[in-house]
């Protein structure tokens, strides 16, 4: 094998690759990308749960294929001075691959790349291509309430279903850790009517969107009971996914909240934010007293002493107090894209309603704390 690629563009992928790869794996070939010089040029890497393949433009003297550390080629590769391709070459016994570019020559092991794995490409029944911008959105708008408790797998990603609502198809994801849940529609594409319901773990997620701000292509997706693949652009992500079941989320949504309070969000996350510095690291918890037209914001410890901040808002029912963990109301407030966030509350002890005023496709819930 004998390929010739500019170095941006070999930076541009491998840095996508060796996230996902181990420096150190019980199976050596695993710590490997495996370059195939075909009729096109594809670099791939896996972890056994996650398979990355990208394409790169560059030039094939001698077609091949082989592995090499990832980590370690990234790592040369980064250094090197702009302005020089960089030359790939495999030694005769295939047992080394030579890289030059400019002045600098190195030399690599290598590993066959018939000893790598392949992720199986079991039939994926369910097709369909989703806009980017959707895409972005479901991921965007859930992806902070994704569950890192291992012990929790099932919460570890973001659920993937289909509904059908108001005489309209949906395309719906949901991800909570048990303190908050964030639900988002987009509208069901051509082909995804009957997918199974599916849990992306929370790697892959990060990963796919990643890539998503680097094109502007529609995402190509297949499905089966246990895999996933997005493929865009250059790109192809397949993961396996979650075998557990997540749990019935519209059980923890309350339909019978009947305070409305509206509030700027930009005003009420600037005050929150201040009012927060004074309460406990470990809690964040901050009290909000909502009267007509006037919400408070209070915190207080020993240690750091005591805040409080008024804030104006569109509030006509009676009083009442309730406690939040003011890192989860940033976060939910950071999603939010309008100028008003609009909280439907039963009482102190039952779970909040937070979404945008005017958008009905994405809802949060948030549990109250004791305070």
């Amino acid at each position: 094998m004998y390929i010739i690629v500019a170095k941006s563009n070999l930076v541009k992928t491998l840095s996508h690759l060796y996230r996902i790869v181990e420096k150190k794996s019980t199976i050596p070939v695993l710590s490997n990308v495996k370059i195939e010089a075909g009729d096109d040029l594809k670099f791939t890497a896996t972890n056994i749960d996650l398979e990355i393949v990208e394409t790169v433009e560059g030039t094939i003297n001698d077609k091949g294929s082989i592995t090499v550390p990832v980590h370690v080629l990234y790592d040369i590769v980064r250094k090197l001075p702009e302005g020089f391709d960089v030359e790939l070459k495999t030694s005769a016994d295939d047992s080394n691959v030579v890289l030059k570019s400019g002045n600098s020559e190195f030399t690599l092991p290598a590993l066959p790349a018939t000893d790598f794995p392949v992720m199986t490409s079991s039939s994926m029944p369910f097709r369909f291509t989703l806009p980017c911008d959707d895409l972005i959105k479901l991921i965007d708008k859930t992806k902070f309430a994704v569950s890192t408790e291992e012990t929790r797998y099932f919460l570890n990603g973001i659920f993937f279903h289909t509904l059908e609502k108001d005489g309209r198809e949906l395309l719906r994801a949901v991800a909570t850790d048990g303190h908050r849940l964030a639900r988002q529609d987009v509208a069901s594409p051509e082909g995804a009517k009957g997918m199974p319901s599916i849990i992306v773990p929370r790697k892959v997620i990060t990963e796919l969107r990643a890539q998503l701000d680097d094109t502007s292509s529609d995402i190509k997706v297949e499905t089966s009971e246990t895999k996933a693949r997005f493929t865009f652009g250059n790109t192809t992500i397949t993961s396996k996914l979650i075998d557990g079941k997540f749990p019935d989320y519209e059980k923890v949504i309350p339909t019978s909240n009947d305070k409305e309070m509206e509030v700027d969000c930009k005003l009420f996350s600037e005050a929150v934010d201040r009012v927060s510095s004074v309460s406990y690291e470990k809690s964040k918890a901050i009290k909000l007293k909502i009267a007509k037209s006037k919400l408070t914001l209070l915190a207080s410890t020993p240690d750091s002493g005591s805040a409080i901040e008024d804030v104006e808002i569109d509030y006509d029912n009676e009083a009442m107090e309730i406690g939040f963990n003011s890192r989860y109301l940033l976060d939910i407030a950071a999603q939010i894209e309008g100028k008003f966030m609009k909280f439907v509350i039963s009482d102190s002890s039952s779970p909040a309603i937070i979404k945008e005023l005017d958008d009905e496709s994405t809802i949060y819930v948030l549990m109250p704390m004791r305070i």
